[in-house]
């Protein structure tokens, strides 16, 4: 089993860091919102999109499939009541010659192994599509 670790620390009013191993994340906490910054829903929608392209790069080569790269955009809805969010979409897309096919098996092993996204499909509704880069 794995596990993780992350420490965030206040650094001022409108703002936080977070820090893992040697790296660190400035994350925005100003209730008014900062442009420079990822807000928590951000961070987690970002979390989704990881989990995705970090997928592809360990399937890609157990299943030979070969691809130069990979784009995702994710969106959410979020309910104010209680505040939490009721859906979140999103589209992978690959530049590939590969198969239709071949692409889906990608979607299919990319949405079964995410742990991020398992973990947000088991509380939200979670949907998407994979397509090929024009």
């Amino acid at each position: 089993m794995l596990e993780y670790k992350v420490e965030a620390r206040r650094v001022d009013a409108h703002g936080a860091l977070a820090t893992t191993k040697n790296a660190q994340i400035g994350l925005d906490t100003n209730p008014s919102g900062r442009s420079d910054a990822f807000n928590p829903a951000e961070l987690l929608l970002a979390a989704v999109a990881a989990c995705m392209i970090k997928g592809i790069e360990r399937v890609a080569p157990m299943l030979h499939f070969d691809f130069k790269g990979v784009h995702v955009e994710v969106h959410a809805v979020r309910q104010d009541s209680p505040p939490k969010m009721v859906s979140i979409d999103y589209v992978l897309t690959v530049d590939t010659d590969e198969s239709d096919q071949r692409l889906e098996l990608l979607h299919r092993n990319v949405r079964k192994y995410g742990t991020i996204s398992n973990t947000v499909a088991a509380a939200t509704e979670l949907n998407g599509i994979i397509r090929r880069q024009a």
